[in-house]
């Protein structure tokens, strides 16, 4: 790797992408098409709708993610991945999906070794 590239904020900003636990659990979820937050809630599991909302948010500040609204009583929103975002999720997060299917049960013994045991 390239030194200039270690302070780069490109960088930084890519890594960043992954510092937040539900950023590509989300990306991951909107990998088949638009879905609504109520949708996504649903299908995802585990996450508050706060963070859901903060979530999608970060991701549209970030071009991975399209919000489109449609104008109807209640109003109706959806998201969507943007042609960055599917880039992202078909390139470095599907690698990672297939290294997490190789290794992952690996990766999980190794942090219960050390793992300090509960008292």
């Amino acid at each position: 790797m390239n030194d200039e590239l270690l302070v780069d904020c490109r960088l930084r900003a890519a890594t960043e992408l992954l510092s937040h636990a539900w950023d590509p659990v989300v990306l991951a979820g909107l990998r088949g098409g638009p879905r609504r937050r109520s949708e996504l809630l649903v299908a995802l599991g585990g996450l508050s709708d706060k963070v859901l909302t903060e979530t999608l948010r970060r991701l549209h500040a970030n071009g991975l993610v399209e919000r489109r609204s449609y104008p109807a009583a209640p109003p109706r929103v959806e998201y969507r991945l943007s042609a960055l975002g599917v880039s992202l999720v078909e390139g470095p997060l599907r690698e990672l999906g297939q290294w997490i299917v190789e290794h992952g049960d690996e990766l999980l013994e190794a942090q219960e070794r050390t793992t300090p045991s509960a008292v």
